[in-house]
């Protein structure tokens, strides 16, 4: 196995393809792998990084092929890498879900909202649980770094605190009328404690994942969490430090893409050296995964066959994310895993292994897959899996911010079929695909004589039916109307059943 520290160099610039053989068996598990864990220490730190539009197509350890994650892959190769997690088709309701535990159905963030850009809503600390609060209540400590964008710093600069995190350097988000708010990348404009400014001449990534490797070095003397929520390679599309011949009109938008995404790479193996540097990297547990899916305008080869990005889409290509987990010593090596996940289980499982207590009387949606991945139960908890949004469909009402939809579309699926539910009450359903012989999505199977078929519809409707008949719209509390407010634009669905 190469080192990561000599991975960081070939990911300069002398990428080599390092694509997870295709001989490991797909249907493996954790109890069937030759490298399993042997101990189970207490308390472990978590890294969870998650990268901003980017699918599988994109990730070499996935079968792409027009570029070369080497770092993500040997990550892959250290742990377990998953081919059925679920994020959402859009950033806002997938960090909400994650943050939350809770489907968008029931925290109400069905929809992309741009807080410090359309104001109005905003998530709010007293309306919604928080992972970030759960871990420190099991006494770990927390930072977070990078995207957040579901509160504005300028209102509300302690957000991040009242959410759970004892520290944070984030990218503020487009704040409406800050023009220096806009860049995230080269000159990015960040809130800490000390509040937002520009950082001249300085690349965004190397600001966020700097703070981090210090915020852990600070608190090696106890259990820590860090979220590292990656600007990369969401748009706009830009050069790098390692590639800065792509500036301005020089390069392609493809060109800047695979150069992010490659920096991307680059990041993960420089804080994996350094943890080990420091001695943190036999306790941590990583996980790496992406909100939804690359952006529709770019096209890339997995596995002989072009997929088109698929964000905003609830077909695999848009919410099919990327995950995977390592741990060298706790969690098995080399497992390819076709475990049902989706983000709503990332709050419960990040509990489950820092055994922190979930209040008795909240609404958690998600299942902990801690078991399944420390070796302690053959496959995990979910026989089925959910994803729901897509466009901006949010609007404004006197109320505040409504979803367009009193029940949005949705998609549920178990390891082979998928079910497409439409917007609709009574529940009415689009199509059915079976994703192990029709990866595309074309062929349509709702209306199939096959009782194999017919039986896995009728338990993909049975958990439709038992959701909710309404989805609920964001919660929290009404502030002072700023200028930059979204108007209200439509009545209240309220009265809507």
């Amino acid at each position: 196995m190469v080192p990561f520290k000599s991975k960081l160099i070939i990911s300069l610039g002398i990428c080599t393809s390092l694509i997870l053989s295709s001989s490991v068996n797909a249907q493996a598990n954790p109890q069937e792998n030759a490298n399993k864990a042997t101990t189970t220490p207490n308390k472990p730190n978590i890294l969870f990084i998650l990268a901003d539009d980017l699918g599988k197509e994109w990730i070499s350890a996935y079968g792409a092929e027009d570029i070369s994650t080497p770092n993500i892959d040997e990550l892959a190769k250290q742990g377990i890498r998953f081919d059925n997690v679920w994020s959402h088709p859009q950033c806002t309701p997938s960090r909400v879900s994650l943050i939350t535990g809770q489907y968008p159905y029931r925290n109400g963030w069905v929809n992309h909202w741009d807080s410090p850009r359309w104001g109005q809503g905003y998530l709010d600390w007293q309306q919604n649980q928080s992972v970030a609060r759960i871990m420190k209540g099991a006494g770990y400590a927390t930072a977070a770094a990078g995207k957040w964008q579901v509160n504005d710093f300028r209102i509300e600069p302690e957000a991040m605190t009242k959410h759970g995190f004892d520290d944070y350097a984030m990218w503020t988000g487009y704040e409406a009328g800050v023009p220096a708010s806009a860049e995230r990348y080269w000159d990015p404009y960040i809130h800490t404690k000390k509040g937002s400014k520009t950082y001249p001449g300085e690349f965004g990534e190397d600001i966020f994942s700097e703070f981090l490797l210090n915020f852990i070095k600070e608190n090696k003397e106890q259990p820590w969490f860090a979220y590292f929520a990656m600007n990369l390679p969401h748009a706009p599309y830009t050069s790098t430090p390692h590639k800065p011949e792509l500036a301005g009109k020089l390069g392609s938008k493809l060109d800047k893409h695979k150069a992010m995404v490659e920096y991307a790479d680059y990041i993960l193996a420089k804080m994996i050296t350094r943890l080990e540097e420091m001695g943190e990297r036999e306790n941590t547990i990583i996980i790496w995964t992406t909100d939804n899916g690359t952006n529709k305008s770019l096209v890339g080869t997995l596995n002989g066959r072009k997929v088109r990005g698929g964000k905003q889409k609830t077909t695999e290509n848009g919410i099919n994310s990327p995950f995977i987990i390592s741990a060298p010593g706790l969690i098995p090596t080399g497992v390819v895993s076709d475990t049902l996940i989706d983000f709503t289980d990332i709050l419960p499982t990040f509990a489950d292994l820092a055994d922190a207590k979930i209040p008795s009387d909240y609404q958690l949606d998600g299942k902990s897959f801690a078991p399944y991945i420390l070796n302690k139960q053959k496959d995990g908890s979910r026989s089925s899996i959910l994803s729901m949004g897509g466009m901006n469909e949010a609007q404004v009402s006197e109320q505040g911010i409504e979803n367009k939809f009193v029940f949005r579309d949705r998609v549920i699926r178990d390891k082979r079929y998928k079910l497409f539910v439409n917007a609709t009450q009574p529940l009415t359903y689009k199509k059915l695909v079976d994703l192990q012989t029709d990866p595309e999505e074309k062929i349509n199977l709702i209306n199939s004589n096959d009782p194999q078929i017919i039986a896995a519809k009728a338990a993909l409707i049975k958990v439709a039916q038992a959701q909710p008949k309404r989805d609920n719209d964001p919660k929290y509390r009404k502030r002072q109307a700023l200028s930059w407010d979204k108007p209200v634009t439509v009545k209240s669905q309220v009265w809507k059943q």
